[in-house]
C-alpha cells in the first residue's frame, strides 16, 4: 500500500547540545489514515509535529532521522524548498486558531492569500473559495467573507484554519491540539470536518493531543509518547481495550467517562525533563510493573501482535491485568445543607448592549459541588463572574448567606471578598510572571489578614502541600513549573484566603488527562475536608460525575435543565442536554461503536 507519511528515528536535540528532546521516534501513515500522537505536556508531541513539516522550534535542531512524505525527505529540504511544500504538500492546523488567523485581515483575504501561495492552486480562485468554506460548513455569502476573526466564534476560526490547511489538497496534516478550549459541540463539528476531509481527499492526519476520548473517538492507530519516545503504537481499538504499557494503562485510567463506573485515576510523579531522564526505562520511577532490568537500558521494540509495538521490558504481565480491573467510582457524598451558601436569583447580564443571561437561578450550599455546563457562549462564565463580582453589569439579587451581595468586587466587603474566591481557566496567564510562587501565594495573606514574615510563610507552605506542593516551589517562577503545577499554584492563591466559595472556571481544559484526573481528585478531597462550596464551570460533562452532586445546564444564557448529576445524566429531561451529551467524546462509545 502507498505511504503518505514515514518518520524514521526522528532525532531532535537542544541546539549546540547532545541531548535529546525526541529519539528513536519512527512510524508510517497511509493515504486518509489519521494517527492520534498522544501524551503527557513535554513528552515531544509537538516536537514531533513540527518535524513533519521540516520546522524546529527555536534552540533546538535536527540530529538525524528523516521524515518522507510520498518518499521525499522533508528533513533535506532547503528553506526556499520547504517553503513551497508547506500549504502545498503537508499543512498545519494550530491549537490557536485567533493566534493563526490575522487579527487585521479579513477571512476573504487570508482564505485566498492561501491559494495564491501555490502557482498549481490557480484558476476558479473565487469557486474555489466558496468550495472551502462548503467543505467546513462555514457560510459563503460576502457577509461573512468580509469579517475578522475577531468576529467569529472559537469553532468558526478553527473552521477557517481547517479550510487554509486543506485549500490546497496537501498529502499530509498536522493537527496540534485543535479542538483544546472548544466545548463538546464546537468540537464534534470540527472532529467531523477533519475525518470527512481526510478521508475524501485521501491525506493523512497525525493529530497531536492529550485528549484521548476525543483520539478515540478519531483516529484509526494511535502512538503514545513519554519523556521524548515512543513507548507503544498499535491501531486505536487494539491499543485502548489491550494497551500493554504501564504508562498507556495509566493514561487510560485517567480518561473520565460519561458512565462514571470507575475512579478517576491520576499518575503520581511528573514527566523527566530533557537531559533528566533516568538510566533505563524513562518511565520506571513512576511505574508499579517496575523491576530492576527497567533500570539497566530502554527497551527495544517488542511486537505484541500484528501492528502493535511495546517498549516494555514487562508487557507480558501488563497485558495479563484487564483494564476492567479499574476501582469502581465512590459517587460525591450528598450533604443537604439547611442554607444556601450563595443563591442566584433572576439574574439579567449584559455585555455592553448584548443581553447574556436571561432570568437566571442556581443555588449552592455549603460543602457542595454545582457543575455549570453548557457551549461556548452559554453564558457560564459571565454567571460565574456575577457570582464572583468580575462583572457588575447585571440585574436581580446574588445573596450570600442570606445577605444580598453587592454588583462589582469593589462594592463588597473584604470580609465577602475573601469568602467568594475565583480559579480561572489558563494556569499559564493567570499569574504573574514577574512574581515568585511567595510572592503570589502571599498577596491574599496581605491583603484579607494583614500578616507577613515567619506566619505569613507558614500558612503559605501548609497551603501548598494541602495542594500536594511544597515549600521547595515558593522561590520559583511560574515559568519553572508544568501546567498542573501551576494550576495547583492558583488553586492555593485562592485557599490561602480560607474562602467558603470556590469557583473554578474551566480549569482542567489545558490540562493532560493525568493532570486533570490529579486536580479534580483534589478539589473533591478540598470540598469533602475544608466544607467547602464549588461551582464547577466546564464544557467536559463526562467530568462532573467525579466531583459534583448536582448540574445546571446552560443555553443561550438560560438554564435549561438542572439537577442531580445521576439523573440528569442518565435521564435528561431537556433535547439541548441530550445533545450534549451525544456529542460528549467517550472512549466506552468509541470502543462500542467499533466492534
Amino acid at each position: 500500500m502507498t505511504v503518505a507519511l514515514e518518520v524514521e528515528n526522528l532525532h531532535v536535540v537542544i541546539a549546540d547540545t547532545d541531548v535529546d528532546i525526541v529519539d528513536e521516534v519512527s512510524f508510517s501513515l497511509t493515504p486518509g489514515q489519521i494517527l492520534g500522537l498522544v501524551g503527557e505536556s513535554g513528552s515531544g508531541k509537538t516536537t514531533v509535529g513540527l518535524a513533519i513539516l521540516g520546522h524546529c522550534r527555536r534552540g533546538v535542531r535536527f540530529a538525524g532521522g528523516a521524515v518522507r512524505i510520498a518518499g521525499e525527505d522533508v528533513l533535506a529540504k532547503s528553506d526556499v524548498e520547504l517553503r513551497s511544500m508547506r500549504g502545498r504538500v503537508v499543512s498545519y492546523v494550530p491549537q490557536d486558531p485567533a493566534s493563526a488567523l490575522n487579527p487585521a485581515v479579513r477571512i476573504e483575504t487570508q482564505l485566498s492569500e492561501t491559494l495564491a501561495a501555490h502557482e498549481d492552486a490557480n484558476g476558479d480562485a473565487r469557486g474555489r473559495l466558496h468550495e472551502m468554506l462548503a467543505e467546513v460548513l462555514l457560510p459563503q455569502d460576502r457577509e461573512f467573507l468580509r469579517r475578522y476573526p475577531h468576529q467569529l466564534s472559537g469553532g468558526q476560526q478553527q473552521r477557517v484554519a481547517l479550510a487554509m490547511a486543506f485549500a490546497n489538497r496537501p498529502r499530509v496534516i498536522v493537527l496540534d491540539e485543535p479542538t483544546t478550549g472548544l466545548d463538546v459541540t464546537t468540537q464534534a463539528h470540527v472532529l467531523a470536518t477533519v475525518r470527512d476531509l481526510c478521508e475524501a481527499h485521501g491525506v493523512a492526519a497525525v493529530y497531536v493531543s492529550h485528549d484521548l476520548a476525543v483520539v478515540a473517538n478519531l483516529a484509526s492507530r494511535v502512538a503514545v509518547m513519554y519523556a521524548g519516545r515512543v513507548v507503544e503504537t498499535g491501531p486505536t481499538q487494539t491499543l485502548f481495550l489491550r494497551a500493554a504499557h504501564p504508562y498507556t494503562r495509566r493514561l487510560i485510567e485517567a480518561i473520565p467517562e460519561l458512565s462514571g463506573a470507575h475512579a478517576l485515576i491520576g499518575i503520581p510523579g511528573t514527566a523527566p525533563r530533557p537531559g533528566h531522564r533516568p538510566p533505563g526505562c524513562s518511565f520506571a520511577p513512576r511505574c508499579a510493573f517496575m523491576q530492576p532490568t527497567c533500570q539497566l537500558a530502554f527497551p527495544p521494540r517488542e511486537t505484541v501482535v500484528v501492528g502493535h509495538e511495546v517498549r516494555c521490558y514487562r508487557h507480558d504481565v501488563v497485558l495479563q491485568e484487564s483494564l476492567a480491573a479499574r476501582p469502581v467510582a465512590t459517587p460525591p457524598p450528598h450533604v443537604r445543607a439547611e442554607e444556601g451558601l450563595v443563591a442566584v436569583r433572576r439574574i439579567q447580564a449584559s455585555h455592553g448592549a448584548h443581553q447574556v443571561l436571561f432570568d437566571v437561578e442556581l443555588l449552592v450550599r455549603p460543602h457542595e459541588c454545582v457543575a455549570l455546563v453548557g457551549e461556548s457562549g452559554s453564558g457560564k462564565t459571565t454567571l460565574a463572574r456575577c457570582i464572583a463580582g468580575l462583572h457588575a453589569s447585571y440585574e436581580g439579587e446574588i445573596a450570600f448567606r442570606g445577605a444580598p451581595l453587592a454588583a462589582g468586587s469593589r462594592a463588597r466587603t473584604r470580609e465577602t471578598r475573601r469568602y467568594i474566591q475565583y480559579v480561572f481557566q489558563s494556569p499559564y496567564s493567570s499569574l504573574n510572571p514577574r512574581k515568585t510562587i511567595e510572592q503570589i501565594i502571599g498577596q491574599p495573606l496581605r491583603l484579607f489578614f494583614d500578616v507577613g514574615g515567619s506566619e505569613a510563610r507558614r500558612r503559605m507552605v501548609e497551603t501548598l502541600e494541602t495542594v500536594q506542593l511544597g515549600a521547595s516551589v515558593l522561590d520559583r517562577y511560574p515559568h519553572h513549573l508544568s501546567g498542573g503545577e501551576r494550576q495547583r499554584v492558583a488553586i492555593a492563591r485562592a485557599l490561602v484566603a480560607e474562602p467558603q466559595l470556590l469557583i473554578c472556571d474551566e480549569v482542567t481544559s489545558a490540562l493532560d488527562v493525568s493532570v486533570q484526573a490529579a486536580i479534580v481528585d483534589l478539589l473533591a478531597e478540598l470540598q469533602r475536608e475544608l466544607g467547602l462550596g464549588l461551582l464547577f464551570v466546564t464544557h467536559n460533562l463526562a467530568l462532573i460525575r467525579t466531583l459534583a452532586q448536582e448540574v445546571a445546564v446552560m443555553s443561550d444564557g438560560r438554564i435549561v435543565e438542572r439537577g442531580l448529576v445521576e439523573r440528569v445524566l442518565d435521564s435528561p429531561s431537556a433535547e439541548y442536554t441530550r445533545k450534549l451529551l451525544s456529542d460528549t467524546p467517550s472512549l466506552e462509545a468509541a470502543m462500542a461503536a467499533a466492534g
